[in-house]
């Protein structure tokens, strides 16, 4: 097990929605930082204040490659964890390491590029939509499946050129490894196995057969006076971006859409001036940020935060990027959805040299989804109550399970 310095006072909540939403204010409440306990036995400190968030996502006394900085640790000692620090990506690198390896993937992923997809966006949501009509006008339907699921992964499974038959394997290993409820060790450890040979797989098909498409693109990538990417940081790479380039966004059409149909007012907001779709992905964001509580952060020293609490050198540092949007220190009545409010500040896609290099594609995958979407079914309603729509099992992922709608078209 990996070392920390405090005895834990609570353990993380894996049910989602309003469980994971309540413990984030219990634990802003109890202080700058909590020690909790996670799966498989491990701790770490839950931080759930949006001050602290901000301070601690840009200390220079905390870094997020365990290797180089908790000598008690070993590479699969906690399961569930390995595919989140095991890896040689943008995500675990630091310093010069961290700077090189965004040099390789930056050509891929600048303004113009994201900014040319939309037109290949709106025609996987036609398509989409589409099959959707299909459906019967009164019947429910899944949106999240159906829909939200969807385009943004195969987008990401497009752009990085996955082939047909090896799109379901790669899509169920993503879902798995982001549930952490009750999940069995032995599965832990076979999903990070199969994360690695799907990857592999899709490498050596890029190797035989290169096309115009981000995973060639990244086995070509050169920067003078650089390394280009090895083996194993190719594979990790492309985990990162596939996993981080959809599951946030599905988790943003999601909410977006459910908070816009819970709000009229909010639905009508936008439909009477298409100009304010982006405020409605920007509150979005803010109040049901996609990622929970992601792993993980390690301290370099000890870091006192006041209020008796020091964290040492060496322990986990479990950073809630939700919390920092919906603390009511930073915003007034933060768990009200309002396409109005002036100050939309979120943390969704991070702060400092770790910020998400696909923030700009996941806010155009939203914009281009939430507005077709009302187009085509301006009828749309929930099949259930917005409190009834079941969440997401993850204390890392913050989504829906399944979004009933009836579409009632005609």
């Amino acid at each position: 097990m990996i070392d920390f310095s405090a005895a834990t006072t609570a353990k993380i909540d894996s049910r989602g929605g309003k469980c994971l939403y309540a413990q984030m204010d219990q634990f802003r409440a109890a202080g700058p930082a909590v020690a909790v306990e996670l799966p498989e036995g491990m701790s770490a400190w839950s931080i759930s204040r949006g001050d602290v968030v901000r301070k601690l996502l840009t200390h220079p006394g905390v870094s997020r490659n365990v290797k180089n900085n908790v000598p008690s640790y070993s590479p699969g000692v906690v399961q569930w964890l390995s595919p989140w620090v095991d890896m040689e990506s943008m995500s675990t690198a630091e310093g010069r390491e961290h700077q090189r390896l965004r040099q390789l993937v930056a050509p891929a992923l600048t303004p113009k590029r994201i900014d040319a997809m939309r037109p290949h966006l709106e025609a996987i949501a036609k398509r989409l939509l589409d099959d959707l009509a299909e459906h019967p006008a009164d019947q429910p339907v899944d949106l999240h499946t159906a829909y939200s699921q969807q385009l943004p992964t195969r987008m990401i499974c497009d752009l990085f050129g996955v082939p047909d038959d090896l799109r379901p394997e790669v899509l169920r290993i993503l879902r798995v490894v982001l549930n952490t409820d009750n999940v069995p060790e032995e599965e832990s450890a076979a999903v990070f196995t199969d994360m690695n040979v799907a990857m592999r797989q899709l490498i050596d098909l890029k190797r035989r057969e290169p096309e115009d498409d981000l995973t060639s693109f990244l086995l070509a990538a050169r920067v003078v006076g650089e390394e280009p990417l090895a083996e194993q940081e190719l594979v990790d790479m492309l985990l990162l971006l596939i996993g981080g380039g959809s599951q946030t966004t599905v988790s943003l059409i999601d909410h977006t859409v459910r908070e816009l149909l819970a709000n009229p007012d909010q639905l009508a907001v936008v439909l009477a001036d298409p100009s304010r779709w982006p405020d409605a992905v920007e509150e979005s964001l803010r109040v049901h940020c996609p990622v929970g509580s992601l792993p993980m952060r390690w301290a370099k020293e000890d870091i006192d935060l006041g209020e008796g609490v020091v964290i040492r050198a060496g322990d986990a540092i479990l950073i809630n990027y939700l919390a920092h949007g919906r603390d009511p220190n930073v915003h007034e009545n933060p768990e009200v959805f309002d396409v109005d409010r002036a100050d939309k500040e979120h943390l969704a896609f991070g702060l400092g040299p770790h910020f998400c290099p696909g923030a700009r594609l996941a806010r155009l995958e939203a914009n281009v989804a939430v507005p077709a979407l009302f187009a085509r079914f301006p009828d749309l309603a929930l099949a259930v109550a917005p409190e009834d729509i079941a969440p997401l099992h993850s204390f890392i992922a913050n989504d829906v399970a399944a979004l009933p709608v009836v579409l009632n078209h005609r």
